[in-house]
């Protein structure tokens, strides 16, 4: 979870940085961001922005999955341009190692526990195959029991079921709670980028994660606060930027 532009809902442009490694096939729910702009656009026109429709159905979607719920501060407008190659630049990909990790969040303004809060949101929601199967079949940090039941969905061979979904906490999989941290010190964190958290940080997030595994009021408290943050990075205010008419489009 992080941003390449800003809160500019530049993300929601269909094409570019929809197409990015880490987004394509992984994001959805445009359509339902749309039809929020439209009902809205029904009752006030040109008025309120998809940079601000997003931020508050991702404060929402949290509350109703049972996290927690935080102050969104409104007045965003939107860009009438994304970039592919900036988010594939920008976006911190399954992949990497905590020190590019560290080194993407910081770049926006977030810190370590910013970070690890933000990566917590991987307590709900699902990943594809081509983002786990190297870590399935090439690492050596991960619960064998664990790698062998998603491997049944993921085979080894590139190409093969790389659309194929599990969810990133594998415990409670549609719940907003902090077994995703339990589960990253049992060795279960799905993407690499997960689990180096843990095992490969070189006390730089370990104790980050101890603290929200044992306490949920803790990680909802860091991840709202960190949400807070994230919704201030780089916004379009007047005169900058627009209002769209169709979130999913340029005027």
């Amino acid at each position: 979870m992080l941003l390449a532009q800003g809160c500019d809902a530049s993300v929601l442009l269909a094409g570019n940085e929809r197409n990015a490694f880490g987004n394509a096939g992984s994001l959805r729910g445009f359509d339902v961001i749309d039809k929020i702009k439209a009902t809205v656009e029904q009752a006030c026109k040109r008025t309120v922005s998809c940079a601000d429709i997003l931020a508050v159905a991702a404060r929402d979607s949290v509350v109703a999955v049972g996290g927690p719920s935080w102050t969104v501060s409104l007045g965003r407008r939107d860009s009438d341009t994304a970039s592919e190659a900036l988010a594939n630049r920008d976006l911190p990909a399954p992949s990497l190692g905590v020190t590019d990790l560290i080194t993407r969040f910081a770049a926006k303004g977030l810190n370590h526990t910013d970070m690890v809060a933000l990566s917590g949101a991987h307590t709900i929601g699902r990943a594809q195959c081509k983002n786990f199967r190297t870590r399935l079949y090439s690492e050596d940090n991960i619960d064998p029991a664990f790698a062998t039941s998603r491997m049944a969905t993921c085979p080894q061979l590139t190409g093969s079921g790389d659309s194929n979904l599990a969810p990133l906490d594998d415990t409670t999989p549609d719940m907003f709670d902090n077994a995703y941290f339990g589960n990253l010190k049992l060795n279960k964190g799905l993407l690499h980028s997960d689990q180096v958290l843990y095992t490969l940080a070189g006390g730089a997030t370990e104790d980050i994660i101890d603290g929200f595994a044992s306490n949920q009021d803790a990680f909802n408290n860091a991840f709202a606060a960190a949400m807070v943050k994230m919704g201030n990075i780089s916004p379009l205010i007047f005169p900058q930027g627009l209002v769209r008419r169709t979130c999913s489009r340029a005027n």
